[in-house]
């Protein structure tokens, strides 16, 4: 049975990483809910973005409150998930800045996340959250085999923002 991540669990955990001073948005599903400003669907997990000069202290908390590393294959360094014995999973992706303020993902790098993107805002149960701008969501929804909540998600980010169906979804969003 798959556990889900419930807003209330989302909120808690970004106002505690706020408190703390550690710089987190909200991305995947959750992000995905958090520019609709409304939970639209479950979630089996949390995706967030997070600098690497905070990652190991995100990672120290969570352990501390009983979360530990859950092996995947692809697991590497900017891009992980940590888990608890209740089924809550958090999935990592760790950027850093370069000189104008993008997000550069990986090493050697796989991706840049633009500033731009990077400066949204959302909401989730009352609570304003960093999140990607509604055209990186939705550009990060693409390159990969899509399943039935992709395609809801991109759905109403194409419907709430205007924004055109992605070449690989037309055939699966009317």
């Amino acid at each position: 049975m798959e556990t889900e991540t419930t807003a209330t669990e989302v909120t808690e955990f970004y106002r505690e990483m706020s408190e703390r001073g550690i710089t987190v948005w909200i991305i995947g599903g959750w992000g995905v809910d958090a520019l609709l400003r409304e939970q639209t669907r479950k979630h089996s997990d949390l995706d967030i973005l997070l600098l690497e000069s905070d990652c190991n202290a995100v990672i120290a908390y969570l352990a501390r409150i009983g979360y530990s590393n859950v092996p995947r294959s692809d697991t590497r360094p900017c891009n992980f998930v940590m888990g608890n014995a209740a089924g809550r999973e958090i999935d990592f992706h760790v950027i850093r800045y370069d000189d104008h303020g993008n997000g550069l993902y990986g090493r050697p790098l796989e991706a840049i996340f633009p500033a731009e993107a990077l400066g949204a805002t959302g909401e989730i149960a009352g609570v304003e959250v960093r999140c990607f701008s509604p055209a990186f969501q939705l550009k990060c929804h693409t390159g990969y085999e899509f399943d039935e909540n992709d395609i809801h998600d991109v759905r109403a980010l194409i419907q709430q923002f205007d924004l055109e169906v992605p070449h690989e979804y037309q055939g699966a969003i009317k």
